[in-house]
């Protein structure tokens, strides 16, 4: 799986596919996996669907980043993603922001 990628210097932002789900998770954090900066933005405003499987890949892709000394922190103004994140609660365990920008700023 490719993504599209952006890079801030040490931090790359990947925008999230428009379905992440049971069939994208793993392309994804494989993708997230195979990247050389382990500070990375995941940006999942123009995702649409957003299951279990892709909710346990974030995590999982978190743990990993986190063992090679770096984090993954979400971008997400849609409301429907941050409500997912919400009754989820993984908004406590991941870094939710609005938006890109300041995702890439809190790596600073």
């Amino acid at each position: 799986m490719n993504l599209p990628t952006e890079v801030f210097g040490e931090v790359v932002v990947v925008h999230a596919p428009e379905e992440f789900g049971a069939d994208q998770a793993d392309g994804v954090s494989a993708y997230l996996g195979s990247l050389s900066q382990s500070r990375v933005v995941l940006d999942l405003d123009n995702t649409e669907l957003l299951d279990s499987a892709g909710l346990e890949a974030l995590l999982d892709s978190q743990d990993r980043l986190r063992e090679a000394g770096g984090d993954l922190k979400i971008a997400a103004s849609n409301p429907v993603n941050r409500k997912i994140l919400e009754i989820t609660r993984l908004d406590r365990h991941l870094e939710v922001f609005d938006n890109v920008l300041d995702a890439v700023k809190s790596f600073r």
